[in-house]
């Protein structure tokens, strides 16, 4: 029976997902929106930690790959970026676990802000927006919601029994 439980409560890690989604283009003041954190990246990090074996690179691109259709940006743009923070968590998956949670916030900025780097980079290359380091805020952001979003999720993952 508890068996059975576990095999059937990964549609809570969707759900989060669509949550992200959902988050991720809810409407923003246009002066706030440089400070949007990265609701999707920061999800697909915690789950990537928690059960590497169902969230991985390709769930990443997957994922990616409806935030581009949701923003309509360049196909594969945010796939891309998500893609390379899940390498980037996964690479350092073991160190991370061991962290304390303001290590974990430090890293997570640095991974974000990597890849806010690079969207920013791909954006101008594109022509789609103006080059502008105003973007890393939500890297900021992000690795400061980071221990609430890892301690909620962690409390959902031991309620439900999500392995």
């Amino acid at each position: 029976m508890m068996a059975a439980s576990r095999r059937n409560n990964g549609w809570v890690i969707w759900l989060t997902f669509a949550i992200g989604l959902l988050l991720s283009v809810s409407p923003m003041p246009q002066f706030m929106e440089v400070f949007r954190p990265m609701w999707l990246a920061l999800l697909v990090s915690f789950w990537t930690l928690a059960v590497p074996n169902k969230v991985g690179m390709t769930t990443a691109f997957v994922l990616g790959l409806a935030e581009d259709v949701l923003y309509g940006t360049l196909l594969g743009q945010n796939a891309l970026v998500l893609t390379l923070i899940t390498f980037l968590v996964l690479s350092l998956q073991q160190r991370l676990r061991m962290f304390p949670m303001w290590q974990q916030s430090l890293v997570i900025l640095v991974i974000f802000g990597i890849a806010q780097l690079i969207q920013l980079w791909l954006s101008a290359l594109t022509g789609n927006r103006l080059p502008t380091l105003a973007l890393v805020w939500s890297a900021v952001i992000s690795a400061l919601l980071w221990p609430w979003i890892s301690f909620a999720l962690r409390d959902l993952r031991r309620r439900l029994h999500i392995n």
